[in-house]
């Protein structure tokens, strides 16, 4: 049993690979030019792409790289796997391919609807391989993570636990949220699962943390590894929404788009992949933040 990996230079990849070599599972590891040319081993038996344009916040990004990286280098791979020996090809997608925003909760049953080009990208990606003929003895999963963290993360969580570690006060308490999370120790599992069991029909699967937090769970657990008090202020959401239109006017550190991340209603269903694997997932929403936290305290 042998494992490739795209994207394994990632934050995503380097947790995984380390993950994989803990069980002794054989990895094999493709990088970006390996895949202008590809050439799949007859013994890799599982492919796991996890290359991709990540979200820009920024938005600086040219659009036709997320289609480029996202879709075109999917599709190369994907045609790749369809002729090598392999048996399971694993995409990692994202929850932004079906929604941008959530109302209640995301189920796989949600009909795609992305407004960014990083989510049109990987929708597109996960259409082409749904649409091509499936080979007997071959299965394919596509995986839609929510904003997965862990040890090297350096997203949003990152910011709010050197916040809390300065003892900024964090301002955005008067809004109420909840929002799924994902700790990349349950996202290894999860594939690790995948790539060891042959009982796991191929499909679409989101995959999320057991518990939905809302922001100031998450602030108060950030403070919580660092044995401090969470200072939670409770600004009134009109004036801290009026601040964020004048970040987007005059690019300060507060943007509606942050703004959003920070406070939106985001939950996500994992019933689906629970179901299908009958197991619990190894670590809970919160020991995986303070599994973060703590990480983040030794950098």
């Amino acid at each position: 049993m042998s494992l490739a990996i795209t994207g394994f230079s990632g934050f995503v990849g380097k947790n995984l690979v380390n993950y994989m070599n803990e069980l002794h599972i054989n990895v094999c590891l493709f990088s970006r030019n390996d895949l202008q040319n590809i050439t799949i081993d007859q013994n890799i038996s599982t492919i796991l792409h996890l290359a991709g344009k990540a979200h820009d916040l920024k938005k600086t990004s040219n659009p036709d790289e997320y289609y480029q990286v996202n879709y075109e280098l999917t599709k190369k791979l994907y045609d790749a796997f369809l002729k090598s020996n392999a048996k399971n090809f694993i995409f990692i997608s994202s929850v932004k391919a079906v929604a941008d925003e959530v109302h209640e909760i995301l189920t796989e049953d949600v009909e795609p609807n992305p407004q960014t080009h990083y989510g049109k990208s990987k929708l597109i990606a996960e259409q082409y391989i749904q649409n091509q003929p499936l080979p007997a003895g071959k299965e394919y999963y596509i995986l839609r993570p929510c904003m997965i963290h862990g040890p090297g993360n350096k997203g949003n969580l990152n910011l709010l636990f050197k916040l809390v570690k300065k003892g900024i006060p964090y301002p955005l308490a008067g809004f109420n949220n909840k929002r799924s999370f994902l700790s990349v120790e349950n996202l290894c599992f999860i594939i690790k699962e995948i790539v060891e069991r042959e009982d796991i029909p191929g499909g679409i699967y989101h995959v999320s943390d057991d518990e939905a937090l809302s922001t100031n769970e998450v602030v108060s657990i950030l403070a919580s590894s660092l044995n401090v008090k969470p200072r939670l202020w409770k600004i009134p959401p009109s004036f801290i929404r009026f601040f964020a239109q004048a970040g987007d006017r005059f690019h300060l550190p507060l943007t509606t788009e942050r703004l959003n991340k920070l406070t939106e209603n985001y939950v996500v269903s994992n019933q689906k992949i629970k179901r299908t694997l009958n197991k619990e997932f190894p670590i809970s929403a919160v020991s995986g933040l303070i599994t973060t936290a703590n990480s983040f305290n030794k950098d």
